[in-house]
């Protein structure tokens, strides 16, 4: 899969450039990020994964929330004509100032569900268990469900697809009982759940909202032609496919195919989110897609939420085990926090700052994995900022960028004190990074020996203090202190950023 701009040597990296809760006093999200392609280009970044572009049930709703794909802040819909983000022709700026940075832009999909319906509907639907979607807990009886969506600003512009309740399997909400709870609908025509989705709950098709059934021809045509028109209209290289559990797996690999089966889009990148940190449940679904898309390393995460919240106690030997890069390296897509991981968010599991730059050197330094670099860890915010992450990713960044190639040789000897060396390549002189999660190690007795290879008698220097040197031996040997920070990479002296 293509994972930057064609013919690059450059180490591949992708920003997710939000928040949950991202805003900018100034100007639209959307201008924000075309003024900022530059400055992201220079980090080194390859790929940018933006949030959905489509129009949310509610002025200030993300796009998870999602109402009318086709409307990307053109049409005076839900109270306004822009999405959160901005207006189409903003967005439309953007992803040219990204590529004009050769930098490729991610289109968030969110396929699994749809919010915000125009009008009531009248129809029949059987009340289920909400923890086994399997058992019904009522006989079938009349509803009404907000499940008409007739998208009246847009007047068929793109699709003339009109949705009704023969296009969803379930929802959690009936409007004649005022009543809350898991509904399937029912009718001749429905089929009830997917096989084709995750078993927890028994089956986990449904998750919010007013569930979409991927079986229905007219469904399964409107989001087909949406993948490729979402492509032609953006110029974006890929998707990041929302909540793919809840999915019929079957039609999101025909998605996938479908959308890559054009000139110029055999590369084209796909990662998905199935979140669970037990990397036994995502092995199946990787097998299940052939290869077709990438996964988040949601067992990596929980690795470091974990770490950041045991301290010295956990052993960083420990750090990889049970994760998808240890495992298939070629299909994780590794990432230290996103939106749903903040502090009060559904997913909340977030990397505190006594271990945030050593999770992010452990994805951005190693040679496997395709990393994936969070909004709020980056740049000023009002919900998860620190400065001293900030600094520090910034520098990891530079490092991955300018030195971070080659072989990778581990020495995972001590618990709280790891280490391990890139050898370089032809065109860059490779690094040696040092993690611990003990700030009381003593500094000058705590250091890892390490080969580094071809340079004999050389004299590496901290990337992060310039005063810091360590001398290599003869046979290529250095003992290689951490920092105070917990974070140090080494370079050769005389090799420049």
């Amino acid at each position: 899969m293509q994972l930057g701009p064609d013919g690059s040597s450059q180490n591949p990296m992708m920003v997710q450039f939000f928040t949950w809760d991202a805003r900018h006093p100034d100007m639209s999200w959307w201008e924000h990020l075309a003024k900022e392609a530059p400055h992201l280009a220079a980090l080194g970044f390859t790929q940018i994964w933006l949030p959905p572009p489509n129009k949310a049930m509610e002025q200030t709703g993300r796009g998870y929330d999602a109402y009318d794909l086709w409307d990307l802040g053109e049409f005076d819909q839900k109270g306004s004509i822009a999405t959160r983000w901005g207006k189409k022709e903003d967005l439309l700026r953007a992803c040219d100032c990204a590529r004009q940075c050769d930098m490729n832009v991610i289109i968030d999909a969110v396929l699994n569900h749809k919010l915000g319906a125009d009008r009531i509907e009248a129809f029949r639907a059987v009340r289920v268990d909400p923890l086994n979607r399997l058992r019904d807990i009522e006989n079938e009886r009349p509803v009404k469900g907000w499940t008409a969506f007739d998208f009246p600003g847009r007047l068929g512009k793109y699709s003339s697809m009109r949705w009704n309740f023969n296009h969803f399997t379930g929802l959690d909400w009936d409007e004649l009982a005022q009543t809350n709870g898991v509904f399937r609908i029912s009718s001749e025509r429905h089929k009830g759940w997917s096989r084709w989705v995750d078993t927890e709950n028994g089956n986990y098709d449904y998750l919010l909202g007013i569930d979409i059934d991927h079986r229905h021809p007219d469904v399964r045509n409107d989001l087909f032609s949406w993948g490729s028109w979402i492509l032609d209209t953006t110029g974006a290289c890929g998707f990041r496919l929302d909540a793919i559990k809840h999915m019929d797996r079957k039609f999101l690999l025909e998605f996938i195919k479908r959308t890559r089966n054009h000139p110029g889009r055999k590369r084209l990148f796909a990662v998905s989110e199935y979140w669970s940190a037990n990397l036994q449940l995502i092995v199946p679904y990787i097998r299940a897609f052939h290869g077709q898309t990438s996964f988040f390393d949601v067992p990596l995460h929980e690795n470091f939420h974990r770490a950041s919240k045991a301290g010295a106690s956990y052993d960083l030997r420990t750090i990889f085990e049970g994760s998808l890069v240890k495992l298939r390296p070629g299909d994780a897509v590794t990432f230290v926090d996103n939106h749903d991981t903040q502090v009060g968010q559904s997913l909340e599991s977030w990397v505190d700052t006594n271990f945030k730059a050593q999770a992010y050197a452990l994805i951005l330094l190693r040679c496997h994995g395709y990393p994936c670099v969070f909004y709020g860890d980056l740049y000023p915010n009002d919900e998860c900022f620190d400065e001293g992450t900030s600094r520090t990713l910034k520098q990891l960044l530079l490092a991955r960028k300018s030195f971070a190639y080659g072989p990778m040789v581990d020495y995972f000897e001590h618990k709280n004190c790891i280490g391990f060396v890139r050898m370089g390549d032809s065109d860059h002189s490779g690094c040696v990074v040092v993690l611990s999660n003990d700030p009381m190690l003593d500094q000058t007795t705590s250091k890892v020996r390490m080969n580094v290879g071809l340079h004999q008698g050389a004299t590496f220097h901290s990337l992060f203090d310039g005063t810091r040197t360590v001398a290599i031996d003869h046979d290529g040997w250095g003992a290689f202190p951490s920092s105070e920070d917990c974070v140090e990479v080494w370079i050769k002296t005389g090799e420049h950023q």
